[in-house]
């Protein structure tokens, strides 16, 4: 069963029929394609093409095909072409010539263009609430570690002291823009195309307003031309899971890093790690390496469909065909990864008193150019003072503290008596109370809004 074929005499060859289905991938738009036959049905109804006893028979054997494809009792043949030539075939054997009223008026081209919008609106949201998880295990931890210290880095060399669950919630405000990120994509997706045709719009008078009310639309698309080419909204959907990807990659690296040997900032769950076929002491961060490994395929769905698109005439080209493999691809990876990055993270042993040992002087050589400051140094000037104060440090191997007073002396007369207040790492992070800075205030204010944002 074709939906093309009047027009050919020849039979279609065996290696284009496979060249050509999509079946085999796109099935999984089943759900949203009955959806919108169901809707279309009663909009046939509405505009007097089919009468009402013709309407509830599309209904009821649309509801039994839908049955069929839940409980997995579908059978897939390999002359269906693709979801659509699937599901009015299955009608046809159901409910007989009737079946193929329910076209009148329809295209795949504008028919795809809404299953499409409806998956990825079932899409965003799923992955929206998977966020929202590792977003809530972040908080958890932030939570039990507000009074916790560790380094912060930068060039991945320490830099200055931070707590714990300031480097925890810089993980979280990544999430949200992604969160953000996705609810942005499906304001600008959720535009009804039905009713636009093959291209040129529909010649019956469907209630396209009444379609988009039913189908859970705020708005018709306002170009019929425009409706069937259009995957912005794919495109900005796999940007916005590459972005995810991106940012899960270097929560990952961060752990990875900090639960070696080396480091010993985090251990890890036995639950979230694998072992070595060949040496038994081995305990691997696999679970995060795999995470920084799926960053590379959510960013290569996201090329492919690029290159896809940016060669096409306007509206729709057989090429749009390959914008589903990698959505699925880039949706399945997402909701496979963020509950086991959540689990990683809800079951994380951080270490302390590792990352409290780590709090050298160096991190507080700039508390002690920002006292030269309030002593009246310009900082360019004070910078340079510690710098070689540093330098004296490092060539006598020797704690900055523990500098001989003469050298801090010489260094300015002021800082004698404050030298030792300075090297306290609670009193460095209490003093940057910049609002997104490490102070006591700016931190619970930052935890709040964090509980506001994982509700």
């Amino acid at each position: 069963m074709k939906l093309w074929g009047g027009r050919f005499e020849g039979q279609t060859s065996e290696l284009m029929e496979q060249f050509n289905a999509s079946i085999g991938f796109d099935w999984r738009l089943y759900e949203a394609d009955i959806e919108g036959s169901v809707a279309y049905a009663e909009a046939l109804a509405d505009a007097g093409l089919i009468t009402t006893d013709e309407r509830d028979q599309l209904q009821r054997g649309l509801g039994q095909v839908l049955e069929e494809f839940g409980n997995g009792q579908f059978e897939l043949r390999l002359s269906d072409e693709d979801i659509h030539t699937a599901v009015e075939r299955r009608l046809h054997e159901l409910i007989g010539p009737v079946a193929g009223k329910l076209h009148t008026g329809r295209s795949r081209n504008d028919q795809i263009a809404t299953d499409l919008r409806i998956y990825a609106r079932m899409a965003i949201k799923r992955v929206d609430e998977s966020l929202c998880e590792v977003q809530r295990a972040l908080l958890t931890q932030a939570e039990a570690h507000q009074q916790a210290l560790m380094p912060g880095y930068t060039h991945l060399q320490r830099a200055q002291p931070v707590p714990v669950a300031h480097w925890l919630l810089s993980h979280f405000w990544p999430l949200q823009r992604d969160r953000q990120r996705l609810q942005d994509c499906r304001d600008r997706l959720n535009v009804l195309p039905l009713g636009a045709g093959a291209m040129g719009g529909n010649a019956f008078g469907i209630d396209q307003e009444s379609l988009s009310q039913v189908l859970g639309f705020d708005s018709v698309t306002l170009n019929s031309m425009d409706a069937v080419g259009d995957r912005d909204f794919v495109a900005e959907l796999l940007f916005a899971g590459a972005l995810i990807g991106t940012h899960l990659s270097r929560l990952a690296e961060d752990l990875i890093v900090y639960s070696s040997a080396e480091f010993g900032f985090v251990t890890l769950a036995d639950a979230y790690s694998t072992g070595s076929s060949l040496m038994p002491q081995k305990k691997n961060p696999d679970s995060l390496e795999l995470a920084r490994g799926k960053s590379g395929r959510l960013i290569g769905n996201l090329v492919g469909l690029m290159t896809v698109l940016k060669g096409l005439p306007s509206t729709y080209n057989k090429d749009l065909q390959e914008d589903k493999e990698g959505l699925f691809d880039t949706i399945d990876t997402l909701l496979l990864t963020l509950p086991v990055v959540a689990g990683v993270i809800g079951t994380l042993q951080i270490n302390t008193e590792r990352m409290r040992a780590a709090l050298d002087d160096s991190l507080l050589a700039t508390d002690v150019a920002n006292e030269l400051v309030r002593l009246g140094v310009p900082f360019r000037e004070a910078h340079g003072m510690v710098g070689q104060l540093v330098r004296a440090a490092e060539t006598q191997r020797i704690a900055l503290r523990d500098l001989p007073p003469e050298t801090v002396r010489a260094t300015h007369e002021g800082l004698v008596d404050r030298w030792l207040h300075i090297f306290d790492p609670a009193r460095s992070v209490e003093q940057r109370q910049s609002s997104g800075g490490t102070a006591a205030q700016s931190l619970a204010t930052q935890l709040a809004a964090a509980r506001g944002c994982s509700n």
